[in-house]
């Protein structure tokens, strides 16, 4: 029976599926290509005074922390893809409770899912890790970190460990998605899935407050460590903070259309800011799938770059250029990373509504006016991003300043802060809006007959 369910599951929202997809083949990308990178760095020729700067140095360490990284950014990027495309199974999951699916098997289907999903991923992520790999060692070399006798090889040994990183991480992490739709009764789940708004769980708003409040306070005991135990305990701090914002996402996104609701009434009345602001509303418990990449990546980027910025800042000295390239290199792949997350998932919740955009254009409304009402909730989701991630990002970043430099507030050039927006407002509209422009080019009585 459980491999009934999962065979329906991926037919019928076979593209709902492109989600975890993108994201287990990006994490099996980079762990396969910092695998063979450090098979390559460890086989090749070299000296023992060539071998010893390649192990003293971050490029040593690097791999690892590549390695290391992926793996949990993989359990949490593949649970929040998979918890929207375990919701968008709320009905059917709930039909099967009623006729006697028990919560095991329907945890068992949903880890079935992402197991098929993640081995052909993983293989296809091998192959781009190959390609990674070898751009980065030659990279490497090109900065002179690399000797010229350290050369990329493939490694097929790589390829099992990557598929069972894979396969352990994207089966956990369905399974924490599974958690909530395979518990609850199948009478609310029929409602849930009518209303299209979900509750959130009181356990759930509780352990998001605990992880941000746990954040701020380890924060502030980090502040009064030395720089590399501060700079070491930071990570933590960022991780509870994310976290905690993707169990409030739906709260906090409501709240924040509660507040930009009197603004929108002033500006339109009951126009194409008010009907954005309640579609944001509704659709909170999706869209916040998003926030948890979108913060990730931002607040990352806020810590990484800006320890560079403030030092040259206040020193009056810059870095080496090394280990600034090393780092931004770094960033960049983690930002990468979690921006093809929040890619993913807005453009799964932009395709669940399509039958929705249909309706509203058979209710009177013009394309333009669609794009207009999906373009003022881009928006508010950019500014909901960006505003929890630079509060993320500071209070992860003020003990480190404190403890290195004495001080606690940030220096970021502003070309460095037009660029961070505009990157974030291409993955949002990128997510949202062109997806839209897309699926309002057919007409909508034909959407609407098609979609059951």
């Amino acid at each position: 029976m459980t491999s009934g369910i999962t065979l329906q599951a991926l037919r019928r929202h076979r593209w709902a599926f492109l989600g975890p997809a993108a994201t287990q083949t990006i994490a099996a990308t980079v762990i396969s290509a910092a695998i063979m990178a450090a098979r390559s760095m460890d086989t090749a020729p070299l000296t023992k005074p060539q071998r010893h700067s390649l192990i003293s140095p971050d490029v040593g360490a690097m791999n690892g922390v590549f390695i290391g990284s992926s793996v949990y950014m993989s359990i949490l990027l593949v649970g929040v893809a998979m918890n929207l495309v375990i919701s968008r199974q709320t009905r059917d999951i709930a039909l099967l409770r009623a006729v006697g699916a028990t919560p095991a098997r329907i945890r068992r289907s949903a880890a079935l899912q992402a197991a098929i999903v993640a081995l052909p991923s993983s293989a296809l992520g091998y192959g781009l890790g190959t390609l990674a790999g070898n751009a980065w060692i030659s990279a490497l070399r090109s900065h002179d970190i690399l000797p010229p006798q350290v050369t990329f090889h493939p490694d097929l040994l790589a390829l099992p460990i990557v598929a069972g990183i894979e396969l352990a991480t994207s089966v956990l992490g369905s399974l924490v998605a599974a958690i909530r739709p395979a518990r609850v009764r199948p009478a609310r789940a029929l409602t849930d899935s009518a209303t299209g708004r979900p509750r959130i769980g009181v356990f759930r708003t509780l352990l998001g407050v605990l992880l941000l409040a746990g954040g701020v306070v380890l924060a502030g005991l980090i502040s009064k460590l030395d720089a590399k135990n501060a700079g070491d305990a930071a990570f933590f701090v960022m991780l509870a903070l994310c976290v905690g914002v993707g169990l409030l996402g739906p709260i906090l996104l409501r709240a924040i259309v509660g507040l930009a609701r009197p603004l929108a009434t002033a500006l339109g009345g009951s126009g194409t800011a008010t009907i954005a602001a309640d579609n944001i509303a509704v659709l909170s418990r999706p869209l916040s799938g998003a926030l948890v990449p979108l913060v990730l990546a931002i607040g990352f980027a806020i810590v990484k770059v800006s320890m560079h910025t403030t030092a040259a800042h206040i020193t009056g000295t810059a870095d080496a250029a090394t280990d600034v390239w090393l780092d931004y290199a770094g960033t960049s792949v983690y930002c990468v990373f979690a921006a093809s997350a929040a890619l993913n998932t807005l453009i799964t919740v932009m395709a669940g509504r399509r039958r929705a955009l249909a309706v509203t254009r058979l209710a009177g409304a013009d394309r333009p006016r669609i794009l207009g009402i999906v373009g003022v909730e881009a928006a508010i989701v950019l500014g909901t991003a960006l505003a929890l991630a630079i509060g993320v990002g500071m209070v992860t970043l003020a003990p480190m300043l404190h403890a290195q430099f004495h001080t606690w507030l940030p220096y970021m050039p502003p070309s460095y802060l037009f660029a961070g927006i505009l990157l974030t407002g291409v993955v949002v509209v990128g997510g949202m809006l062109v997806p839209a422009a897309l699926l309002s080019r057919r007409r909508p009585i034909e959407v609407v007959m098609a979609v059951e």
